[in-house]
């Protein structure tokens, strides 16, 4: 940058060093990361998509981008992102190789949680330069993304010679770049998973036993609970364990499952599963006292056991202890 002092911000396209970009898979991911590029000055050149929606998600966040086929974006792009399902990526990533998309000195980065750079290996042999860089975050696929990107963390994995240009790619999209080894990509994405994706599912269940229970907001009513909940989880971990079941109030959490087989049969086995990891923790962590927590455990116990079909019809109460 020109040490000169200027009155006017410098226009980002004005840097050094500037890549045309291109998107293979305009999902929820690819566009928004392409826009925060955009705005640090980098000139996205082609996006590929096949569904409508795909199509809609690129015209709203990429507007005078074209849409072209994925070998056309490796064509016109020095920095690729290819933002596909886990599970299509190995596939792509082949076919484009043994085609002769990629080119050497071309950036190739996936949004994986799962990989590394291992599944990048066939880019790499054809030159190009491998990068994995997974954003921290849900999308929803509008413009809301890009702005949620700002401190949002990204597990970056790459060859040590590269690490520098992946952390700064992570930078310039307003994120923060967090090492992650290449043998422990499917560990941190199992545990992103367990965090994120299952708080969605807890969360909907949630909202839909309150409005069975007659409440007429249950988001309303959800969010400053939850709020709080994630809040002292994040700053304490287990010490912020609260409920029956880390009081070990096993007439409560018998009569949770009473109710929940009346009202809601298929929100028991997830209920018991997420109780018993609770005491465990709860236990192991000095929380749930011993002597409350062997009632607890019969409960769940039992609980599990009529679930799965080796007990007859539950006869006690919603109090009742056993």
């Amino acid at each position: 940058m020109n040490a000169s002092v200027s009155k006017e911000s410098p226009d980002p396209r004005d840097r050094p060093a500037r890549l045309t970009v291109g998107v293979v898979g305009a999902g929820r991911v690819g566009p928004a990361l392409a826009a925060s590029l955009q705005l640090a000055g980098h000139r996205p050149v082609a996006v590929s998509g096949v569904s409508d929606a795909s199509v809609r998600r690129a015209a709203a966040l990429l507007p005078d981008v074209p849409l072209v086929s994925p070998a056309e974006v490796l064509a016109r792009a020095e920095l690729v992102l290819l933002t596909v399902p886990d599970d299509a990526l190995p596939g792509l990533v082949e076919g484009l190789a043994e085609t002769g998309a990629v080119r050497p000195g071309q950036l190739i980065v996936h949004t994986s949680g799962r990989y590394g750079t291992k599944v990048l290996a066939p880019a790499l042999r054809a030159g190009a330069l491998p990068l994995a860089l997974h954003p921290a975050m849900t999308f929803t696929g509008s413009a809301v993304d890009v702005q949620r990107l700002a401190g949002c963390s990204f597990g970056v994995t790459a060859p040590e010679e590269l690490r520098l240009a992946a952390e700064a790619l992570v930078i310039e999209m307003g994120g923060e770049p967090e090492w992650i080894a290449e043998e422990s990509r499917p560990l941190y994405h199992a545990a992103l998973a367990l965090g994120a994706n299952h708080l969605v599912t807890l969360v909907a269940q949630s909202m839909e036993l309150l409005q069975k229970a007659g409440v007429a907001a249950p988001d309303r009513m959800l969010g400053p609970l939850l709020g709080a909940a994630l809040d002292n989880a994040l700053r304490s971990g287990d010490a912020a364990l609260t409920g029956p079941v880390a009081r070990g109030d096993a007439g409560t959490v018998a009569a949770h499952v009473h109710e929940l087989r009346t009202h809601a049969p298929q929100a028991v086995a997830g209920y018991l599963a997420m109780a018993r990891t609770t005491a465990d923790r709860a236990l192991a962590h000095g929380l749930l006292k011993p002597e409350f927590a062997e009632d607890l455990l019969d409960v769940l116990s039992d609980g599990a056991n009529t679930v799965n079909g080796t007990h007859g019809t539950d006869e006690s109460g919603p109090g009742e202890s056993r």
